[in-house]
């Protein structure tokens, strides 16, 4: 009897130990599937994040190179618009020189006199219009307080019929560009009358 006892109870041990090994196993079989699948995961993830990167990459790439692009062509056309800024004044002059021309063949076929001086005096006219159109405009001193930002004093003279300090002749105007001093006026100033 106690070998059948015995018998007998050693074979549920044995067999509750089998299922415990092959639940144990099959936990372990668990997990390692488990993890295989979450490497797997990850390294999609991985794959996929690095051909991300590289669609990325490439993007910036392109965007760096148009940005260049961009730079060249923007530098290229400023270039231009410096170097081209005096075209429409130089389309304006250019009839004033032709007018010059002509009073000049005028003179040198035998024409002169008054008619000549009309011709002249209507081409500066003409030169100073287009100047206008393009802002420039002359500043007359004479009569005016002497200012040194304006004029260049050329030369003093003692007066007694104007104040001190007064522009009383002009030996070339000042020009603005709108509001912009091109050139001073070259000047004579008044002083008061020695004692």
């Amino acid at each position: 009897m106690s070998t059948s006892e015995h018998g007998n109870g050693q074979a549920p041990v044995q067999e509750q130990s089998d299922s415990s090994v092959s639940q144990e196993t099959t936990a372990e079989h668990q997990q390692a599937e488990s993890a295989v699948d979450e490497l797997t995961a990850l390294r999609l993830q991985v794959e996929e994040k690095t051909k991300e990167a590289k669609a990325n990459y490439d993007l910036f790439l392109r965007e760096r190179a148009e940005n260049e692009n961009f730079k060249r062509r923007l530098q290229r056309e400023k270039s231009e618009a410096i170097r081209f800024a005096n075209e429409p004044l130089v389309r304006e002059i250019l009839p004033v020189l032709d007018n010059l021309e002509r009073a000049i063949a005028h003179t040198q076929s035998g024409g002169g006199g008054q008619s000549l001086v009309d011709g002249v005096t209507l081409v500066a006219r003409s030169f100073l219009e287009t100047l206008e159109k393009h802002g420039v405009s002359r500043v007359s001193a004479k009569g005016q307080s002497f200012d040194p930002t304006k004029h260049e004093a050329m030369a003093q003279v003692e007066s007694a019929e104007v104040a001190p300090n007064t522009v009383v002749d002009e030996y070339t105007p000042a020009y603005m560009l709108h509001d912009r001093l091109l050139r001073p006026a070259l000047v004579t100033v008044s002083k008061a009358p020695s004692e």
